[in-house]
């Protein structure tokens, strides 16, 4: 479900958004992908091959995730705080998330974020500061457990 009304949304090939559970993600979808802009200067750019399974996206100024990304049941990405409105509200920040990132179930990714190359966010992880390449991160607030070795 698009609820863009201002702002870009560009979406590479080979892009799968799951908004229920089926055979593709048996695990318990609680609400369709939402890929939602707030401002007309938002971007969202979804680069290729990346599945999405009843995630949400909103933006109020840039969101980029590359390509081969999978964003498990019910994740959420935003890049600003929901309530621009609100004088408490922090400033929107850019997200970047890079090339074969994996979210667990649940994850969140808060607004400045940035997510480094092949990574795995873990299931009901909230991520608030970026990220490095190459590692295995969980938690609340997410902090990197494990590095990854990549392959030759």
């Amino acid at each position: 479900m698009f609820k863009t009304k201002r702002g870009l949304v560009e979406i590479g090939d080979n892009c799968l958004f799951v908004s229920e559970a089926d055979n593709i993600n048996l695990i318990g979808i609680n609400r369709p992908c939402i890929i939602s802009t707030h401002s007309s200067s938002a971007n969202i750019k979804i680069g290729n091959n990346c599945g999405f399974s009843g995630t949400v996206i909103g933006s109020y100024k840039s969101i980029k995730i590359e390509n081969n990304f999978k964003g498990g049941a019910n994740t959420f990405i935003t890049d600003f705080d929901l309530h621009p409105e609100d004088l408490r509200s922090g400033q929107p920040k850019v997200v970047t998330i890079g090339d074969n990132v994996r979210l667990g179930l649940n994850a969140i990714i808060l607004n400045g974020v940035t997510i480094g190359d092949n990574v795995v966010i873990g299931a009901n992880s909230l991520v608030t500061k970026d990220i490095p390449d190459n590692v295995i991160a969980t938690g609340n607030p997410c902090q990197v457990l494990k590095k990854l070795v990549p392959e030759n």
